[in-house]
């Protein structure tokens, strides 16, 4: 039986604050400032849920796809209805495209960057 909960997300990055608003324009939700403090962000999205950004300073992008020295760090997955227009927004927003193949359409995923590198994916919902 279970006996904890995921209380937050902690992704470590270069800018929490502007990374947090990159966050918020893509999921919704609040920001808040840690304490008022520029080194760590919470995001309180719309369905209850936190995720939080850390200063690091020095901070390093991961390697995608993982090199066998290097980790992702962080890879989130992000359910949208449209794929086509979430593409056009989170690339607008700031992130970079990592790997757009759609293998003819059988494929329910592509893979982005956020502005401080850590890979994610625009999933289409399953269907069944």
């Amino acid at each position: 039986m279970a006996f904890a909960r995921i209380c937050t997300v902690a992704v470590d990055c270069p800018d929490p604050a502007s990374l947090a608003e990159f966050y918020a324009a893509v999921l919704g939700g609040e920001i808040r400032n840690y304490q008022g403090k520029g080194d760590w962000y919470d995001l309180h999205v719309p369905d209850g849920r936190r995720m939080s950004f850390q200063r690091v300073p020095g901070h390093k992008p991961p390697d995608w796809p993982a090199a066998d020295h290097d980790s992702q760090q962080l890879h989130l997955d992000l359910d949208v209805d449209d794929i086509e227009a979430a593409q056009e927004q989170v690339l607008a927003l700031g992130a970079t495209a990592l790997d757009l193949a759609d293998e003819g359409g059988a494929r329910d995923f592509r893979v982005y960057a956020d502005p401080a590198g850590h890979p994610f994916c625009l999933i289409r919902p399953d269907s069944a």
